[in-house]
C-alpha cells in the first residue's frame, strides 16, 4: 500500500473535502483526488460517496481514516522519537484540562513546563467537556474521575475530596430547615449528607445561587452568602485561617484526577516528560500539595 496516498486520503477525511484539504496543506487538489483514486483502485473500494456538493466517508472510508490515522501518527512519532534519539522532547503537546484544575493551578505548572522544555510547544485547552483524543488531536486529556475507556490508559496523579463549607457568620441550621446554598450550576441539588467524628447527618439546602465555576462559588461563600460543597484542596488556607468554617466531609467517593492518553499510540517523549512534570509537582498526589501549589 503507497503510505503516502494513504497519508493524503487521511488529511481528506479529516478536513472532509479535497478542496479544504489541498488548502490546508498546500498541496493542488487535483494530486489530492488522484492519490485518492489510486488508493481506492488499489484496495477495490469505495472510500468516499461524492455528491455535487458533499464529500462523505463510506463506513469502509471511516474505517479505514481512524485506523490509518493512528497508524501514521505512531509512524511519525517514531520516526521523531529515532531522530532525537527518544531523550529530548520537542514539538507540539496539545492537552485539555478541566476548568478548575485550569484556573487554580495549569498556568503554573505550563509556565514551569515550557521553561523547562523549551523545545516544546505546549498548548492547554480548559474544558470539562469529555473530548474525542484522536478526532481533536489532543495528546494527553486531564478528566476528574472518568468513565472508563478502553481506548484509554492513564494514571492517578491527584486526589482531592469534597467538604461543606460556609462563613462563620452562617450558622448551621439545627432544626432540620435547609440551609442557604451556593451550587453549581447543573450540578446536584438534593441534600447533602456529610460525615463528622460524631457521625453522618443530612443538610437540607435551599440553593439561592448558581454559578457556572467553583471559584465563583468559593468567592460567593467566602462573602457570606451561604454554604457550598467544595475541594478541600480550594479552600483549606481558607478553613486555616478561619475565613470559612467547615461543616463536614462530603460522604461519596473522592475526587481523582487523571492523566489519560491513547492506549493504541506511542508515548512520545514529549508526553512522557509532562507526566513526569505532574509527578514532581504532586510526589504524593494528595490534597494538600495542590493546595500548597495553588497558594504558590
Amino acid at each position: 500500500m503507497d503510505l503516502l496516498a494513504l497519508a493524503d486520503f487521511t488529511l481528506v477525511a479529516r478536513h472532509g473535502g479535497f478542496g479544504r484539504a489541498a488548502r490546508a496543506a498546500g498541496r493542488p487538489k487535483a494530486t489530492l483526488s488522484r492519490r485518492v483514486a489510486e488508493l481506492e483502485a488499489s484496495l477495490g473500494l469505495r472510500l468516499f460517496e461524492r455528491g455535487a456538493r458533499a464529500l462523505k466517508l463510506t463506513e469502509e472510508g471511516r474505517a479505514l481514516a481512524e485506523r490509518a490515522g493512528m497508524l501514521l501518527i505512531e509512524l511519525e512519532e517514531t520516526a521523531a522519537a529515532i531522530a532525537s534519539r527518544g531523550d529530548r522532547p520537542r514539538g507540539r503537546l496539545r492537552i485539555s484540562a478541566p476548568l478548575l484544575f485550569s484556573q487554580t493551578a495549569m498556568g503554573k505548572l505550563a509556565a514551569d513546563f515550557a521553561l523547562a522544555y523549551p523545545e516544546v510547544r505546549l498548548e492547554v485547552t480548559a474544558e470539562d467537556r469529555p473530548v474525542d483524543m484522536i478526532e481533536e488531536a489532543y495528546d494527553l486529556v486531564i478528566r476528574v474521575n472518568p468513565d472508563p475507556d478502553e481506548s484509554l490508559i492513564g494514571r492517578v496523579f491527584l486526589h482531592d475530596r469534597l467538604v461543606v463549607v460556609a462563613s462563620p457568620a452562617v450558622a448551621r441550621p439545627v432544626d432540620g430547615s435547609a440551609v442557604p446554598a451556593v451550587v453549581r450550576a447543573g450540578g446536584d441539588r438534593s441534600a447533602w449528607t456529610v460525615k463528622t467524628p460524631a457521625g453522618r447527618s443530612s443538610i437540607a439546602i435551599d440553593p439561592v445561587l448558581s454559578l457556572s465555576s467553583l471559584v465563583m462559588v468559593r468567592d460567593a461563600v467566602r462573602a457570606g452568602l451561604g454554604a457550598a460543597r467544595l475541594p478541600v484542596s480550594l479552600v483549606s488556607h481558607d478553613l486555616a485561617d478561619g475565613t470559612l468554617i467547615s461543616w463536614g466531609d462530603v460522604d461519596g467517593p473522592d475526587i481523582a484526577l487523571w492523566a489519560l492518553y491513547p492506549s493504541r499510540r506511542l508515548l512520545s517523549a514529549r508526553v512522557s516528560a509532562f507526566l513526569d512534570h505532574l509527578k514532581h509537582a504532586f510526589p504524593n498526589g494528595v490534597p494538600e500539595e495542590l493546595a500548597a501549589f495553588i497558594r504558590r
